[in-house]
């Protein structure tokens, strides 16, 4: 249950309360690029979630299984060279910038061989912007995150499993859609309204892009709200009642129960609630 709690809680946290635009201000380039046509946004939104969710898988795995220390690949291979105590120390995680890159290179390939073959009209509407989503940060970024919390834990079992990174990576791309997506929808109006000249072109996008971003800061603090609520976390107020209600039935019990006083050689059988002078 505290799995799927988890699973849940990264979603959502991706896509809304951390979003990678308006909270962590990656991804801006294509953000601000191809947002002018609400079809052409959700586009490189679907095809932005789709290079970050394989850059995620492979990365991980990459991650897992040779990067960090102890990585079973890389300890395999360092035995034939050194000790097996040694081997499974290499840290090769210095790597992990360059392995990224070429990882998001070879899945914005892909995508852009099936994108010109099966949609040549939206490759055409994409132009530049197609082949730079190799430099978008956005999923650099969402690579590294997902590092940080492989290798970057002091508990091994506190590490993100291939499940938790790609809930980070999928989410992570829609809440890039929603963005880009709800900003193509507000261009699309501006066009049709009297921007004073100082403004126009990317100068009232970053000014509605701010905006938008003061818009999504009011999620913040929702996945603490959830985390309650999902793991049935018994109000305060319940617990307090269930406490007096135990103070309750505790005193009944003692003015119930006779209590023997010995006064000399006397014993004397008295009620708890009997003053003795």
């Amino acid at each position: 249950m505290n799995y799927v709690i988890d699973i849940m809680l990264i979603a959502i946290g991706a896509a809304l309360i951390n979003n990678f635009i308006f909270y962590y201000f990656v991804g801006i380039c294509p953000f601000i690029g191809v947002s002018r046509n609400v079809d052409m946004a959700f586009g490189m939104g679907c095809a932005v979630t789709f290079v970050m969710s394989i850059a995620a898988f492979v990365s991980w795995t990459i991650t897992s299984l040779v990067l960090i220390p102890g990585a079973p690949i890389s300890a395999y291979i360092g035995a034939f060279f050194m000790t097996a105590e040694a081997a499974q120390k290499i840290d090769l995680t210095i790597l992990s910038y360059i392995i990224y890159i070429f990882v998001i290179a070879s899945s914005v390939q892909f995508v852009e061989m099936y994108v010109r073959k099966f949609f040549p009209s939206l490759y055409k509407s994409f132009g530049v912007f197609l082949p730079l989503i190799t430099t978008n940060c956005a999923i650099l970024f969402a690579c590294l995150t997902i590092m940080s919390h492989v290798s970057g834990v002091e508990n091994p079992a506190d590490a993100w499993d291939l499940g938790r990174a790609l809930s980070l990576a999928f989410f992570g791309g829609v809440g890039f859609t929603i963005a880009i997506v709800v900003m193509a929808g507000i261009r699309e109006e501006l066009d049709l309204c009297d921007i004073p000249k100082p403004f126009r072109g990317a100068a009232i996008t970053l000014v509605v892009g701010g905006i938008l971003a003061f818009a999504f800061m009011g999620f913040t603090g929702v996945n603490s709200g959830l985390r309650k609520v999902l793991t049935f976390d018994e109000p305060a107020a319940q617990v307090e009642q269930n406490a007096s209600a135990e103070n309750r039935n505790l005193h009944s019990r003692i003015d119930e129960t006779p209590a023997e006083l010995i006064v000399g050689e006397k014993v004397l059988t008295l009620n708890a609630r009997t003053s003795v002078r």
